[in-house]
């Protein structure tokens, strides 16, 4: 049996996702309000470095449930319709989360070049995050 490395799944994704830059990002932020920024890193990052204003937190391993209509854990501000821009660390986790619901169907879905640092980088606003929260 010969398995798959992680960084084989990314490319493979990388080869047919959208991916931007963050700052497209912004632009698309601030000039509509039919986009949804998903953070899809672990809760412990979010406490560690914080997150983007407005932006959705959305593990990993909660994604696609939250965002299936279907889905007894569907949240109804996550409406189909609206374009998701997902993020991570760097890239990895979000190119694979992003393969994965164009799996599922959304055609609207994109993720960030350069994730989290990039989106900084871009002018994005930075929000505290707290253990509490």
């Amino acid at each position: 049996m010969k398995l798959k490395t992680i960084k084989q799944l990314v490319d493979e994704a990388m080869q047919v996702i959208k991916t931007i830059p963050a700052a497209e990002v912004k632009t698309m932020v601030e000039n509509s309000k039919d986009v949804l920024l998903i953070d899809i890193r672990d809760v412990r990052e979010l406490w560690k470095s914080g997150t983007i204003e407005n932006a959705k937190h959305m593990p990993r391993g909660m994604l696609e449930f939250w965002l299936d209509p279907e889905s007894p854990y569907y949240k109804e501000e996550c409406k189909p319709e609206l374009t998701k821009i997902l993020f991570c660390a760097s890239n990895w986790r979000s190119a694979l989360a992003t393969k994965t619901l164009m799996e599922m169907g959304f055609d609207n879905v994109v993720h960030v070049e350069g994730g989290f640092k990039a989106l900084l980088e871009a002018g994005l606003k930075h929000k505290e995050v707290s253990a509490k929260q």
